[in-house]
Parts: C-alpha cells; structure tokens; sequence
C-alpha cells in the first residue's frame, strides 16, 4: 500500500497502476498519459460533487431525525410528515411525462424475460459458473433439489425411480410450453415424428437436439441413444436444456469485500477476464483438479437450412460500487482516497472496451453497449452524478454518448419516493430499475430512526410501505416506457436449497410485471426459468400498465411498533436472530475476506446473505436499543451467546477463527458490537465504513 506511483498528480498503487496500463489501455490502444490525465480530470470534477452530494445526504437525515425527535411521543402525522419531507427537498417535484430514449440494447434485457444472477467478481470459479449458467440441464435440476415433488434419491449412484420422476416432470414441462399436436411427450417414441401444436415454436436443430422457443425462451430437446438416459428412453431424449441466467451481475460491490489496491486489482482482473474471455478456474471436485472456462456460442441450423447461433453465457452486468465509499488504492493530490465509485466508472467501463473493440474471445454485448449497475443512490440529484460521469467516461474513452447503459437499484427509500424523477435523470442510459427489499428495509429502518421503535423483523415483509415500494417500482418504469428496452426486476431467494418454496413462491415475481428477478444459483436458475415459460411476462405488462400507480402515501407509511408490550422471550429471540445472522455473516467477512457465501441462519437453514442483510440486522437491533425496548447488557447477551452458536455452526471451517471468549482479540467481534452499538451514527446506516476499517485492521495484523 505505500508503494505508489505518481500519474497526472494522482498517486496510484504500483499494481494497480501497472495493471492499468498493461492489462487495460494498451491494448485499446490509448496514450497512457492521457488517460491518466483525463482520469485526473474527472477525479477533480467529480470527486467534490460526490462528496457534496454525501454531505446533502447526512443534513436531510439530521433534518428527519430533528423532526421526529421534536414529536416523540406524539401520534405520526402523516400529512405534515410527507410536507415536511417536501419542504426539505426530500421529496422533488414529478418530472412530468417523458418516456426513456435508450438504445442498442441487447434482447436478454429489452425484449426477454427470464433469471438474472448475481455474482461476486473476487471468486473466479463462481463467476464462470453464473457466466455459464445461459443453459442449465432440468433433468439435473430436478434431480438434486427438492423441487421435485418425489422421494429424494437413494445414495449409492444413480437412482431409477428418481430418474424416472425427473423424465416424468420434464416432459409434463414440454406438454405445457411446446405442446405436440397430438398425444403427450411422455408417450413419443419416434425422434422424426415431432409435430408441434404451434409449429412456429420449433426453431432450429443441433448436432443431438431440436431447438424451440416459447413465451421468448429457447429449450433443447436432446435426443442421444448413447447416453446412459437416452438408451433407456423409447424416444432417446437424454436431456432437456433450458435457457436460464439471460443476465448475470458481476458484482464489485455489496457481495464482496474489496477494500484496498490488492483487491480492486483482483477484482478488475477478473471483470477483464470475463471481457477478454480468458478467465479460468481450478479446483478440487470428486478427488479431481476440475478447470472451468467459459463456454462457447451454440449452432444450429434452422428450419430453412441457414445456420446461426445462440449465446452460451448469460449477457453480463457490471454492478460499480455506490457513491458513499472511498478507497485507498488511489490518492488524490490532496492526499485523500479517490471516491471508490468514480474509479470503478473508469476503469470498469474501460475494460468493457476490450469487448466494444473485439478484443475478447466472445462477445458479451451484440448490441455494443457496456452495462453498469449502480446501487445505493439517494434521490435524482445521485442519479444526475451517475449519468454525467459516465458522459465524461465516454469522453475520456472515446465512446459515443450513452455507450455506457446504467441499472437503478431502487433501494433506498428517497429514490423509491422519486423514481421517476430518478428514472427520468438517466432517462437515455437506463435498462434496469429493480427492487431490493433487503437493503431498502436497511434503509427505511434508519430515515426513520428516531420515529419510535420498529415492528420485528419477520413482520416487516407484511408492511404497508413493502406492498406499495413493490407495485410503484413496476407501475412507474412501464409509464415511463421501460417495457421493451429495459429490464424491471425483483429480488434475490436467499435459500438456495429449499428450491420448492421457491417454485412455489417466486412465480409471484413474474407475475408482477418483472421481466427478471434474483436467483442464488445457476440451478435456481434453470427452475426459475419455468415461471417465464408459464408467465408471459409482457403481457402482463400491459395489464398491470393499465392499472395506475399506487399512491405515494402508502410507501411513507413508517412500520412502527404498535405499542412494545413484547415479552422478555419476544425481545430476546428478536436479538438471538439479529445478531446470530450479524456474526455469522461478519466473522467470515473481516477474518476471510468473504463478501458473499451461505451462512447458517439461527435455525441452520443456509441463507446467501451479503451487507443488505446485514444492514437490516444491525439497524433493527440499534432501533431497538435507541428507543429502549432493550438495553445494552440484553444485547451483548445475545451477541456473546450467538457468538458461540456460529462458532459451533463453523466447527468444520479449518480457516475459522473463534469469536467465543476471545472478546478482546477477536477483531470480527468487536466489529460486529460497533456496527450495532454505532449503527445509528452509521451514514444511512450503511455498514461499509465500520467492515472496511475492521477488514484493514485484519489485514495488517495477518
């Protein structure tokens, strides 16, 4: 870390630098001087507006926090609340009507709907398999979850009957999106004599397949009377394929842990890897050393004899860290760290050059377009600092205005208030707006802080605010012409092995109108993709279109405890749950450098969990102690406790370090109590600033 160079007055980190100019620029072909000059100049325009802008952020909460703490003790007056929150700029004025204006998107987000994943940039192995996730194998999908309403397989190889539920339930799939024109696919038995319903559906073959399309996705019949399936099939199908993960975010931000030179440098090597399509991984599976590349386009030939092909990785998202963090991996001339964003606007989009340019093994854009998601804006004036830095990033690199697309995470509560005011502000570069409801509860937790005391946890999905946060997002991005050019998702299913609940539930997704939605795995993906099948998600579009936007006053309704008449037992199991997924997720992030990973819940269920659950947890907790439902000592109860049950829950990790008893030493510790016991003065109760120092803190003890 103090080993820096000097370019146009920044002061940059040797590797990093090196790696920039090696790695990214050369090869497109640019001065080096000049872009680290035009680097520079952006920096100094920039930087100061960011930091303004923060600033802005922090003088409208202390404005919010004054208001309610003049009132304690009174009943919420929500008129005066919401004129307020006017007065103050909190709320903006409604941009009036305009419709978005983006072009040269590709298909997978203007015109299709099906699975989006999200992935951490820092492990190679999970990001090839998200890139690979394209297509995914249904019969392997049924057959190792519990999707599958049947027995689960018996141990010892493979097992028929479980096999022979897997054929059953997929071919009752092809009854439902490819019908035959007669008879069922159970009972086909002749590869030739496919005749479909709609024969528009069937729409090329391969070397060992028939391709076909419904409700905008492709599905593969593959027929192999070698393969250990398809010789025991009347019909020699041995698989069905289905295209799954359109999209994938390849993310820099709340699934890692990137806090210095060393891991942006990482970082940015694999988003390039993934660019220039040379990313590869090596690991131990099954006693073996198994290597994973991406994986090539698919041909066919269509039903008039010319050839063409498909993709073979799902079209990849970069999601750029928020406007809130700085980073050490370069100092400005005044010595303080570049605004971590601004860098990852230049050099993530200039690595997405290497693929505008064809300097890659595969495109990932057809279209021509670079694809940034930007998370954790504040209301419009954010969304104005994104579109202008990425005007001036265009500019640096040559690249025609609006080149560079964005995606709004609608996650913090004054963009949900102000989204078409958002919307508009990128209203020529957007292609995504999406709900998250973990990091937009963090959010709501802390802008009302100082209300009163929130409603437990668990109920929080039943507030009136979540229904209306839900329906606004996708009513305002289809008034604003989204349908067609962009994409309007939903959020992630954090149980990656109860893949039935999920079939069961996350077909509600679609069925609001979201043309994609989260998925944790690139075999939840192949499941999800079945609700696409079933949902023609465009045309209810146009039904929900139809139906208007659900008034604001409902998204500003604050879930407020109705009276705190909980037992001792009640606050207690809220603080045991809290903190047990507080420390389960911070030990592995400050000791292991893990941003991302499935973490035992307090019932031992695995939940993917990042910062966004973390968020909330901390927030809750710290509402809590603020208005005295409980006090200090209850809290360190439930922390040291809980600290003992991840523990035991890490038992197996030979990395782990234990937190139990090791009260002062343990630095995943006492960052978990700061994040609690700090987390009002946290800015918008982010929990960034306190994982960085602490991670920092590890790194220069190891």
């Amino acid at each position: 870390m103090n080993d820096r160079v000097e370019r146009a007055g920044l002061r940059v980190e040797a590797g990093l630098a090196q790696f920039v100019e090696s790695q990214v620029i050369a090869p497109l072909g640019m001065d080096t001087s000049a872009f680290w000059q035009g680097f520079a100049d952006i920096c100094a325009t920039f930087v100061p507006r960011n930091r303004d802008l923060l600033a802005k952020r922090d003088a409208i909460q202390a404005k919010i926090d004054a208001w309610h703490g003049e009132r304690a003790g009174q009943p919420h007056d929500a008129a005066a609340y919401k004129a307020f929150l006017s007065d103050i700029g909190y709320l903006v004025p409604e941009p009036g009507d305009f419709t978005i204006a983006t072009q040269n998107v590709d298909s997978e987000i203007a015109t299709m709907a099906g699975p989006q994943l999200v992935v951490p940039v820092l492990n190679e192995r999970f990001a090839l398999n998200a890139a690979n996730a394209r297509w995914g194998s249904l019969y392997d999908a049924f057959y190792g979850t519990d999707a599958l309403d049947a027995p689960p397989a018996r141990p010892g190889g493979y097992d028929a009957d479980r096999g022979a539920a897997v054929i059953a339930r997929a071919r009752a799939f092809l009854d439902e999106a490819v019908p035959l024109a007669s008879g069922s696919w159970m009972d086909l038995s002749d590869a030739g004599a496919i005749v479909l319903k709609d024969p528009a559906q069937f729409v090329g073959t391969s070397a060992k397949g028939r391709l076909f399309r419904n409700n905008g996705l492709h599905l593969e019949v593959l027929f192999d009377q070698h393969h250990p399936i398809g010789a025991g099939d009347p019909a020699g199908i041995a698989d069905v394929l289905l295209e799954s993960a359109l999209t994938t975010i390849i993310d820099l931000e709340d699934s890692v842990a990137a806090v210095d030179a060393e891991d942006k440098t990482q970082a940015y090597a694999n988003w390039l890897g993934l660019m220039r399509g040379d990313l590869a991984a090596s690991f131990a599976k099954g006693g073996q050393t198994v290597s994973r590349e991406l994986e090539p386009d698919r041909s066919y030939t269509a039903p008039d004899g010319a050839d063409f092909t498909l993709p073979g990785r799902s079209l990849l998202f970069v999601r750029n860290v928020g406007h809130l963090m700085s980073n050490p991996a370069i100092l400005l001339p005044d010595g303080s760290e570049i605004q971590e964003g601004v860098m990852d606007a230049v050099i993530t989009s200039a690595i997405g050059k290497h693929d505008l340019d064809g300097l890659g093994r595969y495109r990932n854009s057809r279209a021509g377009s670079i694809y940034i998601v930007k998370p954790k804006m504040h209301g419009p004036e954010e969304c104005a600092l994104t579109n202008d830095l990425f005007d001036a990033v265009e500019d640096l690199l040559g690249l025609a205005r609006h080149t560079i697309k964005v995606g709004v995470m609608d996650e913090e509560r004054r963009t949900s208030a102000n989204l078409a005011a958002c919307i508009h502000a990128v209203k020529d570069r957007i292609v995504f707006i999406n709900t998250g409801f973990l990091d937009r509860t963090g959010d709501e937790i802390h802008t009302s802080m100082r209300a009163g005391p929130m409603i437990r946890k668990a109920a929080v999905k039943g507030s009136v605010w979540i229904d209306a946060y839900e329906k606004r997002n996708v009513a305002i991005g289809l008034k604003h012409g989204l349908s067609g050019r962009a994409q309007i998702g939903k959020g992630m299913w954090p149980a990656p092995d109860m893949m039935r609940d999920m079939m069961e539930q996350k077909i509600g997704h679609p069925m609001t109108g979201a043309n994609t939605a989260w998925v944790p795995s690139p075999t939840a993906a192949t499941l999800h993709a079945l609700h696409y099948h079933k949902v023609d998600v465009f045309a209810r579009q146009g039904e929900i279109a139809a139906a208007g936007i659900p008034p604001l006053d409902a998204l500003l309704t604050i879930p407020l405890a109705d009276g705190t008449n909980w037992s001792d037992e009640e606050v207690r199991e809220e603080l045991d749950n809290n903190a047990q997924g507080l420390l389960g997720y911070v030990v592995r992030w400050i000791d292991q450098g893990v941003g991302c990973s499935k973490v035992p819940d307090i019932n031992d269920v695995g939940l993917m969990e990042d910062r966004a659950t973390l968020r909330i947890s901390s927030q809750h907790m710290a509402n809590w102690l603020l208005h005295g439902v409980c006090s200090k000592d209850q809290v360190m109860d439930s922390l040291h406790r809980m600290a003992a049950k991840v523990d035991a829950q890490n038992a197996g990790d030979p990395l782990y370090e234990p937190m139990a008893g090791n009260w002062d030493s343990s630095i995943a510790f006492q960052a978990a109590c700061d994040l609690v016991f700090k987390g009002v003065e946290q800015p918008s109760g982010y929990t960034e600033p306190l994982l960085h120092a602490y991670r920092l803190r590890k790194k220069a003890a190891a």
